[in-house]
């Protein structure tokens, strides 16, 4: 088989018998990302433009529509060549960088949805002191501080793969570059790979999604020590599109994560379905759920339509 210390490129998956549907399918992730990049613009332009939403939570919403826009570029348009003109292959250093995108910015986002759950905590049980806790000092702290967390923990991935012999099999099983999918392709020793991304894993994306869980612990213990149903479901209803937002973001983690675990037997097709899904979902509905909650952004998008 034999092992290749510095493989140019890498080989985008294709889905066995279904080449002559490429056309459709890009047609379609084509619409997905116009979608996605429709949305974000239109939640940064009326967050900027609109007054009474210079808040921190919707400050972190922008926060939200930036990464989703950036991390829907650094892959969707690959993606598109390769449905679209059947180029397949992805230089070595292209396909670190775009790993290197994919992890880091998913990390960012994961801090961002743990920093809108504590928003949601403060507004709900010390509502008296939210204005002073997250002011818009803070809230650009926490996002710069997102940034150098998600920066830092997952710089060392394609580090690490840099020095590994690579084998002459390249073929990845995705439509662009995940760590782990690349890592397979090794033929040495990826123990310290492999350690480290389970480590990055665990502090930055298990850690928030822990905390976020204990903030809605504590939301729902606050909510229920109000007098009436009809208070309760009000207070809580402003936590209704985090919540969605949430979901969207961990739960095709946790799959495409399964997946890359237990899935080895597959078909292509689940492996290519999955790492589809954890790109475009919450890119997506992101902005379409905080469209449809927000009466201040329905209102802003029908004046423009």
């Amino acid at each position: 088989n034999g092992s290749d210390p510095s493989p140019s490129s890498f080989i985008l998956a294709s889905i066995p018998g279904l080449e002559a549907a490429h056309f459709w399918m890009a047609i379609f992730l084509c619409s997905l990302y116009i979608v996605a990049v429709t949305g974000n613009c239109a939640v940064l332009f009326i967050v900027k433009t609109e007054p009474s939403l210079h808040a921190p939570m919707y400050f972190f919403l922008c926060m939200l529509a930036a990464i989703d826009l950036a991390l829907s570029t650094s892959t969707v348009p690959r993606v598109l060549s390769f449905y679209w003109f059947n180029t397949r292959e992805i230089s070595f250093g292209a396909c670190l960088v775009q790993m290197f995108l994919i992890h880091s910015l998913s990390a960012i986002e994961s801090s961002v949805l743990l920093a809108m759950a504590v928003d949601r905590y403060v507004a709900i049980c010390h509502p008296l002191r939210h204005a002073s806790i997250l002011t818009n000092a803070a809230t650009a702290k926490i996002g710069l501080v997102a940034m150098a967390r998600g920066v830092l923990f997952f710089l060392p991935l394609p580090l690490l793969l840099l020095p590994l012999p690579f084998c002459r099999s390249r073929e990845l099983s995705h439509s662009f570059c995940l760590h782990q999918d690349v890592m397979n392709l090794a033929c040495a020793n990826t123990t310290p790979s492999v350690v480290y991304g389970l480590i990055a894993i665990l502090l930055v994306m298990g850690l928030d999604s822990v905390l976020i869980c204990l903030s809605y612990i504590l939301i729902l213990k606050a909510v229920l020590r109000l007098a009436s149903w009809k208070e309760r479901l009000k207070v809580f209803s402003t936590c209704v599109a985090h919540i969605c937002v949430v979901l969207a973001f961990y739960v095709p983690l946790i799959g495409l994560s399964v997946v890359h675990r237990f899935g080895k037997d597959l078909a292509p097709l689940v492996h290519i379905t999955m790492g589809n899904v954890y790109i475009l979902v919450p890119t997506v509905v992101n902005p379409i759920i905080y469209g449809v909650r927000t009466k201040q952004i329905q209102r802003r998008i029908l004046n423009l339509i």
